[in-house]
């Protein structure tokens, strides 16, 4: 993949070649292979690049033909190929045969509204010389990132945090207003970012940064949108089936374009099982299949993976990592991301990029799967929740609230976490039914108990119900796989992008080819959740594996951080959370924190997912706010990776 940064401004920094050179080369690990500059009197343009297609001309910035054109681009244009006959047929004349120049000649042809003509993952900024224009774009699910700062007189964007924060006058301040939705998501779903007036464009959108004479306009447009199933309609099973395999394939084909070694991250699950197995198929030459578990074997899907692998016959590689391993590159992972890390499965899939690095520069995966078939068991549940609570809520409040406290005084902590999953123990709104029981990690209003600072006391919803309320006469599934499309797999998204490209590997989703969503989202809820999900999916992949693989219950990847956060050796890290000098001091009352530590490691009360999100705002405030990254770095940087200081 590649890294993009740049700014336009009537009145550029002092320095501001320099200032680009810095932006580009902090995110150097994004594209070690070549770098390159453009610059006029207003625009900046900086671009690192992972050589992908067409690695000896596909240099960048790239310009067109009388060089009025500038473009630099992070990403993969799939059905470049197929847009170039009638580009050349209008007149415009290639140089090379990277994918770049669909997007220069595509605007040339056809103006801002190009972009709905590519299927890939892009993100990237072309300026117009002429008419002073930059045109910005991503692509339609936020595959590849684009961050960007504006303050009505300079834009400047980049694909990672990091390098606006390498531009004079951006400053690393934390944006408290929403610091509530960050502790009880572990990320943030609208535009914002935990840096204050840093923003990141929504997926499927364009923007226009355009010179009036007298000062810069600028205007956002959403080109595209996810699709809801509309209504109830007649589906032959059957073809539909047929015509999921179909699809799939020509998604996988695609996605095999490039001029370097290809692999496949393989968990075992059926999705990325299914897509290696049509990979194994499609693809010349060896296919080269990577995973990750822990040394706590119970965690890990390491056995399923190699099932897999020997059944469809893969060169399979696998690396284990355990405590000392995560934690400590954990700092480096948040620096990464820029943001605290919401899954903990981030760690682990830097280790397993970090190992297909030294194999193949892409690799393909399995994500997105779940958003559109409805693979999370939380869908199932809520469901099962919604019918029972269309009889349980004629009882008496009284009664019920006597319910719930019966369900709180429960002895067995497995036994009590499980009913408090239930509509005997929730509210019937789907902030309580469905937010709270799936994805909070502060239950019961315990933030605001433990908050000394009001900017923890707001509402952390409104990003998510945004959403919700877009087609409330839709079925609870579509509007759940919806509003879970447009926050949930965004994050994961930015999680597979930014682990893989701290490793200088490029990712790519074929379940996320736009064509193949649409198709996916139109089907009936009863073509994805007759039983346990993914029903028109495991129909259409089971002759390429194993009945066990098609069928096994979903593991995801747990983490053994329960076990790890009581453990003795993990006493450190919970002290560090009490520091009186660290970010949280700020918004938490320090000694109900350490009472809630305290039941964590007795065994109380799970807290996994507390003390997770406050370790990684704990690490984020170090390293962006508080002057004291020393503590984890020794401040050398080698290849835009830091180095985590030793001991």
């Amino acid at each position: 993949m590649c890294g993009i940064a740049g700014f336009v401004s009537a009145n550029p920094p002092d320095g501001a070649l320099g200032v680009l050179r810095q932006m580009a080369e902090v995110i150097a690990h994004r594209g070690p292979d070549d770098f390159g500059y453009f610059h006029d009197e207003m625009c900046y343009l900086g671009h690192r690049r992972l050589s992908i297609v067409d690695l000896a001309a596909g240099h960048q910035p790239m310009t067109n033909e009388d060089e009025s054109l500038w473009v630099i681009y992070n990403g993969e244009i799939f059905n470049h190929a197929s847009l170039r006959p009638d580009l050349e047929a209008a007149g415009h004349q290639y140089k090379t045969h990277a994918d770049t120049e669909a997007i220069l000649h595509g605007f040339e042809e056809y103006g801002p509204l190009s972009v709905t003509r590519f299927n890939g993952m892009f993100a990237y900024a072309l300026w117009d010389k002429k008419r002073k224009r930059l045109y910005c774009a991503r692509d339609r699910h936020g595959i590849k990132p684009f961050y960007y700062y504006w303050d009505g007189r300079t834009f400047a964007f980049g694909s990672e945090i990091k390098a606006l924060l390498e531009f004079p006058g951006v400053r690393a301040e934390i944006n408290e207003s929403v610091l509530a939705e960050y502790f009880t998501f572990g990320y943030v779903s609208s535009e914002e970012t935990l840096f204050r007036g840093i923003k990141k464009m929504p997926p499927a959108h364009y923007l226009m940064l355009e010179w009036n004479g007298s000062r810069f306009d600028l205007r956002f447009e959403q080109y595209w949108e996810t699709p809801l199933f509309e209504k109830p309609q007649k589906v032959d099973p059957e073809a539909a089936i047929r015509e999921c395999r179909t699809r799939l394939e020509e998604c996988v084909r695609s996605r095999l374009m490039a001029d370097v070694p290809l692999g496949m991250f393989l968990s075992g699950g059926i999705d990325s099982s299914c897509i290696a197995a049509i990979m194994k198929r499609q693809f010349d030459g060896p296919v080269k299949t990577f995973s990750v578990g822990y040394q706590e074997a119970e965690f890990g899907e390491l056995s399923w993976a190699s099932q897999v692998a020997k059944a469809i016959g893969t060169e399979h590689h696998e690396v284990v990592i355990g405590f000392d391993e995560f934690f400590g590159s954990m700092p480096s992972m948040v620096w990464h991301e820029d943001e605290p890390i919401c899954f903990s499965s981030s760690i682990p899939l830097y280790y397993v990029s970090e190992l297909a690095s030294r194999h193949v520069k892409v690799v393909l995966t399995g994500e997105g799967s779940d958003e559109i078939f409805a693979g999370y068991e939380r869908y199932r549940y809520h469901l099962i929740n919604e019918r029972g609570l269309a009889y349980y809520r004629w009882l008496p409040e009284p009664l019920k609230a006597g319910i719930r406290s019966l369900v709180g005084a429960v002895p067995s902590l497995s036994l009590r976490r499980k009913l408090q999953h239930t509509f005997l123990y929730r509210t019937p709104d789907v902030e309580s039914l469905f937010l709270d029981n799936f994805y909070c990690g502060f239950p019961g209003g315990q933030l605001k108990d433990l908050a000394t600072s009001d900017a923890l006391k707001s509402s952390p919803y409104d990003s998510y119900l945004k959403f919700w309320n877009v087609e409330p006469q839709q079925s609870m599934l579509s509007r759940l796989l919806f509003s879970d499309h447009k926050t949930y797999l965004l994050e994961l998204l930015m999680k597979q992008d930014q682990m893989s490209m701290a490793a200088s590997i490029e990712s790519r989703v074929p379940f996320l080819d736009h064509t193949f969503v649409e198709f996916a989202m139109k089907l009936p809820d009863s073509m994805k959740l007759p039983s346990d999900g993914k029903y028109i999916l495991k129909c259409a992949v089971e002759d390429l594996l194993p009945r066990e693989i098609v069928h096994r219950s979903k593991m995801g990847f747990p983490t053994p951080m329960r076990r790890w956060f009581s453990e003795q050796r993990c006493a450190f890290l919970i002290d560090y959370l009490r520091d009186p000098n660290g970010l949280l001091a700020k918004y938490f009352d320090l000694s109900r924190l350490g009472d809630l530590l305290a039941r964590h490691q007795a065994g109380t009360e799970d807290a996994t997912d507390r003390i997770w999100r406050l370790l990684n705002l704990q690490i984020w405030g170090d390293l962006f706010l508080t002057g004291r990254k020393v503590r984890w770095f020794d401040g050398v940087i080698e290849k835009g990776r830091p180095k985590v200081a030793v001991g």
